[in-house]
């Protein structure tokens, strides 16, 4: 009895203190944070539009191996639509600049500088990146995580 007791507390503290993740129908949270300038860049600035918000950083090597499919959808879409909001945890701004430089992310970029402890990551329940988090033109959002040729699927049938 008492070990169920301690197993049921154990599971109610971690539960209470788990990062809550948004979930798909909910209103995007607002974001708000500096861009490569130091200029303020809001997420709802960019409403009226299909947006991918991506969650990434310098040091991750899947989020650097998945940046030329990014790139490549950018590019094809943006004119139809589509814009990315990229989200970096990164704590080193120099590192930051250096990998959207390399990597030719030309759309909207800010960072969190905060690492795992960055406010978006919070609000969002990132527990892992990349994330990513598509949003209607509404700023609902309607998928969480894809990736590939279904996340290209999901915004291709949006911007019809």
């Amino acid at each position: 009895m008492i070990k169920s007791i301690i197993v049921l507390l154990i599971f109610l503290f971690a539960t209470t203190f788990a990062k809550a993740q948004v979930s798909i129908g909910q209103q995007a949270p607002e974001l708000s944070l500096p861009g490569k300038n130091g200029d303020t860049i809001k997420l709802s600035s960019f409403q009226g539009k299909i947006v991918l918000v991506d969650f990434w950083a310098s040091w991750c090597v899947p989020c650097r191996r998945n940046n030329p499919f990014l790139v490549y959808l950018y590019k094809k879409y943006k004119n139809k639509g589509l814009e990315i909001y990229g989200l970096s945890i990164d704590e080193e701004k120099d590192r930051w600049l250096g990998a959207v430089k390399k990597d030719r992310l030309s759309w909207p970029q800010v960072v969190d500088n905060k690492g795992w402890d960055a406010p978006s990551t919070l609000t969002y329940g990132v527990e892992a990146i990349p994330a990513n988090f598509l949003l209607d033109k509404e700023g609902k959002i309607i998928a969480i995580d894809l990736e590939g040729q279904e996340l290209e699927k999901k915004i291709k049938a949006l911007l019809k």
